[in-house]
């Protein structure tokens, strides 16, 4: 393997280069080749969302954090169809994220959730098809973000200005990177293959009605950061039950822990390093592998930016108020969600049973 190749593994990967070393000698090899893929990383990411908010405005910088995740993760995911069509849905994904977070914002918590309802709909059923590729880690966060952080008049201006550049720019990568895939599907058979009884299709269904509602809740209760509820919901709902009940055990001590760790280092580091935490954070989510340690570290970042608004303690109580409310609600959501579909499901059957008897 090449130090290239390497350089492209993800945390697992690296993870799993350095265990299986042979030698103290390629142990080293592998660790220091890990090391500096994370520093080229938080220097490539903090390069390309300051430069972002140099040309679109402060109040930009968001978009910048969201061009950015699409762009990573986009060089090597794919929607599952054809190459094309995807293409012109990543496009279309970006208008989507221009038009919808502002438009659910200036209508209110009502209206805005059934434009996020809609919204998410789209890029659920034709963004996310494949549940183990994560897209809704990208595409559903990267509108939470967008609405969470809205602007107005000419920074909104900036914003679409912003987003097009993005979109320009993720679609030529996407292109590129994905011309000789060959795919049957196209956006008619992806579509048609949403059927309520297959696990896929109500996952898909609990993140467009359970997220859009989760944030609804938190902004009617008057909780600021509503996006907050919104992130976490997103985050656990999975297929499978049991997968959940991991990531919400994960996301709720992860962000406790997260929390307590960030008030250490409040209270250890001098004033003039509080700005850095959040680069502290991300340098401990590329380290980390398990879903629970990504949590602890991801909270750093969220936490460095709120307690300039809220306050230490107002953040810290917001954050894991927050984020335990948005997974206890999704994971309970889900699982009734899915109880009333599969008690339909048996409804119908016997019914068509009973039917068949009589003929």
């Amino acid at each position: 393997m090449t130090v290239y190749q390497e350089l492209q593994l993800n945390q697992a990967g690296s993870k799993a280069a350095v265990k299986n070393s042979r030698t103290a000698r390629e142990r080293w090899y592998h660790i220091a080749v890990y090391l500096f893929k994370i520093a080229i990383t938080m220097v490539f990411c903090f390069g390309f969302v300051t430069i972002y908010s140099m040309i679109f405005g402060g109040d930009n910088s968001i978009v910048g954090v969201v061009v950015l995740l699409c762009l990573m993760v986009f060089k090597n995911a794919d929607f599952g169809m054809h190459t094309g069509q995807s293409t012109a849905l990543l496009a279309g994904f970006f208008v989507l994220m221009a038009i919808g977070p502002h438009l659910a914002n200036v209508t209110g918590p009502f209206v805005g959730m059934l434009v996020n309802m809609a919204a998410i709909a789209v890029l659920m059923l034709l963004g996310c098809h494949n549940p183990f590729m994560f897209n809704q880690s990208t595409l559903v966060l990267g509108y939470l973000l967008l609405y969470g952080y809205d602007v107005s008049g000419r920074s909104y201006v900036m914003r679409l200005a912003g987003l097009a550049v993005g979109a320009l720019i993720t679609c030529v990568v996407f292109y590129r990177n994905h011309a000789g895939r060959v795919y049957r599907n196209g956006i008619k058979e992806t579509l048609r293959s949403f059927r309520i009884e297959s696990a896929r299709s109500r996952w898909q269904l609990c993140q467009i009605l359970c997220v859009p509602l989760v944030v609804f809740i938190a902004e009617i209760c008057h909780m600021p950061r509503a996006m907050w509820a919104g992130i976490a919901a997103m985050s656990v709902i999975l297929p499978f039950t049991e997968d959940m009940k991991y990531r919400v055990r994960g996301r709720i001590i992860g962000n406790i822990a997260g929390a307590a760790s960030f008030l250490v280092l409040y209270y250890v580091l001098p004033p003039s390093v509080y700005a850095y935490i959040g680069i502290i954070g991300g340098i401990g989510v590329g380290f980390s592998v398990k879903y629970g340690w990504q949590a602890v570290f991801n909270t750093f970042g969220a936490l460095a930016i709120a307690t300039e608004a809220y306050g230490l303690a107002n953040a810290m109580g917001l954050r894991v108020i927050q984020n335990v409310f948005g997974v206890l609600f999704a994971l309970a959501f889900c699982v009734i969600c899915n109880w009333i579909i599969s008690k339909r499901a048996e409804m119908v059957k016997e019914k068509s049973d009973g039917e068949a008897i009589c003929m």
